[in-house]
C-alpha cells in the first residue's frame, strides 16, 4: 500500500517533486528524466512511471528556465525511441513466456490482451498511437517484438512516434507554461493531462468488459 500511495502521490504533485529534484540534483535533473522516460517506455515492468504528465510538467518548468527546452527535446526525445527499441529487443528475445504467471504484479495478461486489441484495431500504427496510451505505450514494443514485426517497419514507426509524443507534450507544457493561468494553476493542469491521457486506456477497458458480457447475455 506504501507504494500505491508513493505513486499517486507523485502523479498528484509531480510539479512538487519535479522542482525538488532540481533543486537538489541541479543539472543532473536532466540525467534523472532521461531514465524515467527511457523506463516507462522500455522496461515492460514500469509502466506506472509518470509519461504524458511528466514531459508537460518538463515543458513548463523550461518555460520558467529551469530546463534548455531544445536539450531537454534532444535528450527525452532519444530516451523515447531508444525504449521502445529496447523493449522490442524484450519482447523478440523473451517472449511471451512472462505472462504465464497471472499473479505478476506488473507482468499482467491483461496488459497483454488490451494491447492485442489495439493491434487488432489498428495495425502496426499502434506503435504511433500507443505513444500516446498509458500502459499500451509500454506494452506495444514489446508485442512488437514478440509477433517478430521487421525492425526496419518498427524502427520507422518508432521514431515517428517518439519524435510526435515528445514534441507535443514537451513543447506543449513550455507554450502553456507561460501563460499567466497554468502558473497559479499548475496541480490542476496535472490532473487534467492525467485524466485526459489516461481516458483511452479507460474506454478500451470498458469496451472489454462490455463485449465480454454480450456473448454470456446470448446464450
Amino acid at each position: 500500500m506504501d507504494y500505491v500511495r508513493q505513486a499517486i502521490d507523485l502523479f498528484l504533485h509531480l510539479d512538487k517533486h519535479l522542482k525538488e529534484i532540481i533543486d537538489q540534483f541541479g543539472n543532473w535533473t536532466y540525467l534523472i528524466l532521461w531514465l524515467v522516460v527511457f523506463c516507462e517506455t522500455g522496461l515492460v515492468v514500469t509502466p506506472f512511471l509518470p509519461g504524458d504528465s511528466l514531459l508537460f510538467a518538463v515543458g513548463t518548468f523550461a518555460a520558467m528556465g529551469s530546463f534548455d527546452v531544445k536539450m531537454m527535446w534532444i535528450l527525452l526525445t532519444i530516451a523515447a525511441i531508444l525504449g521502445d527499441a529496447v523493449n522490442y529487443a524484450i519482447g523478440y528475445r523473451i517472449g511471451p513466456k512472462v505472462f504465464n504467471h497471472e499473479g505478476g504484479r506488473f507482468l499482467r495478461r491483461e496488459y497483454l490482451d488490451r494491447t492485442h486489441r489495439f493491434y487488432e484495431k489498428y495495425g502496426n500504427r499502434t506503435i504511433v498511437l500507443a505513444r500516446f496510451v498509458p500502459i499500451v505505450r509500454t506494452f506495444a514494443p514489446f508485442i512488437a517484438g514478440v509477433g517478430r514485426m521487421s525492425y526496419r517497419q518498427f524502427a520507422i514507426y518508432n521514431i515517428v512516434g517518439g519524435i510526435v509524443w515528445v514534441t507535443l507534450f514537451l513543447f506543449g507544457g513550455y507554450w502553456f507554461g507561460n501563460q499567466e493561468i497554468v502558473k497559479k494553476n499548475f496541480t490542476l493542469v496535472m490532473l487534467g493531462i492525467i485524466f485526459i491521457s489516461v481516458l483511452p486506456a479507460v474506454f478500451e477497458v470498458v469496451k472489454a468488459k462490455l463485449e465480454a458480457k454480450q456473448p454470456a447475455e446470448n446464450k
